[in-house]
């Protein structure tokens, strides 16, 4: 591949999961703003695949569905030329397929045209239905695997809708939370609305900001306009969920009616990303910012902040990543985990790079480098 690094294995894995990772093999996808690369780790080793897919496409969401018997892959691509579209490949990426008909396109009374996918995120109570967000901000719902899609009207039309305004990057729908105790729950969040849950199918919507800080507007604590970056779901409790905000960092135990602030500890509250470890509850992580006029690292270095104990602190992890002043911005889709235990974490950034830990996150190596833009990861065991 020429222009960018992608590492072919190396690094030391600790002794007492080295038996674990052997067995697992994990997928990981990479959506950046020039096409989509795939990696696989077997036996500890990664092997990327040799050129990227969708190239010159921005690749702004990517779903790895493990619920059938065969993973099937959904990308959100943005072509310069064709628009954006929905894929989907069943055969780990090697090959793609798009519907004849758009997958994700507004009604033509709506007025709207589909700017791009921001979220794909297949539902954890129902085997078939996967969920879409996208710009301009709206929700579709899909009941085929992500082959078509219908908008969610209610949310569409919510009566809060016509004061909602774009974020810096646009208006997009950027994150989906489902239930697995109970599909008719769903969580989405909104840049600049904020979030907003159902919990009777999306038939109606009630903003659920409460403890949220709007720091930008004249009032600082509104029922909807904050800037939400990432929402992301506790392991062990469902209804215990972390939100990065636009300045600020919180935990509800309410499946989102309350937050509370729980940044202390941290070298900065602003930032993007948001993860939850797959398994561990209390356990998450993301990736401070210097500031919203400062888009780098915090305090220039690069290190991903978990907390264990849902909050109440926060430990720097930077064990095998750059030592020297970092300038990588990690964006809000650009951290994820996968399944596997322990877990593995991922975070790509702004300068190209790929970063990967087999040990829920205490020891990192590289796997990319010189990469487009990272725009979004997502990573799954497969075997």
């Amino acid at each position: 591949m020429v222009g960018c690094r992608l590492a072919s294995g190396g690094g030391e894995i600790a002794k007492n999961a080295a038996e674990v990772i052997g067995m697992t093999e994990v997928l990981l996808a990479v959506g950046t703003r020039k096409g989509l690369f795939i990696g696989r780790r077997r036996g500890g080793v990664w092997k990327f695949d040799e050129s990227p897919y969708f190239n010159a496409q921005a690749l702004y969401s990517v779903a790895v569905d493990t619920r059938g018997p065969t993973p099937r892959l959904l990308a959100g691509g943005d072509s310069s030329h064709w628009g954006p579209s929905v894929f989907h490949s069943d055969d780990l990426g090697r090959t793609w397929a798009e519907p004849a008909q758009p997958a994700v396109k507004f009604p033509k009374d709506t007025g709207a045209s589909l700017e791009r996918v921001w979220q794909l995120h297949p539902a954890a109570a129902e085997p078939d239905v996967v969920y879409a967000g996208t710009e301009p901000a709206a929700l579709f719902r899909s009941e085929d695997r992500g082959e078509s899609f219908e908008l969610v009207r209610p949310l569409w039309e919510h009566p809060t809708r016509s004061r909602w305004v774009p974020g810096g990057g646009g208006e997009g729908l950027h994150t989906i939370l489902t239930d697995e105790r109970d599909p008719r729950a769903v969580t989405v969040a909104v840049s600049t609305a904020g979030v907003f849950r159902t919990g009777d199918a999306g038939a109606s919507w009630e903003p659920s900001n409460s403890g949220v800080s709007a720091v930008f507007l004249p009032d600082p604590n509104p029922e909807f306009g904050q800037c939400v970056h990432k929402v992301a779901q506790d392991a062990a409790t469902p209804d215990r969920l972390y939100l990065q905000n636009h300045w600020g960092v919180y935990r509800s135990d309410d499946a989102g009616a309350h937050w509370t602030d729980i940044g202390e500890g941290l070298p900065s509250t602003f930032g993007f990303a948001a993860a939850a470890h797959p398994h561990r509850g209390d356990t998450a992580y993301v990736f401070p910012i210097n500031a919203d006029a400062d888009r780098v690292p915090a305090e220039h270095r690069c290190r991903v902040f978990r907390t264990a104990d849902a909050g109440r602190s926060w430990e720097p992890l930077s064990a095998g990543l750059p030592a020297e002043d970092h300038y990588g911005t990690v964006l809000r889709d650009a951290l994820c985990t996968d399944g596997a235990d322990p877990a593995g974490v991922y975070f790509g950034n702004r300068n190209g790079e790929v970063f990967a830990s087999d040990d829920d996150g205490d020891s990192w190596r590289q796997l990319a480098s010189h990469l487009p833009d990272v725009l979004c990861v997502r990573a799954a065991v497969i075997a």
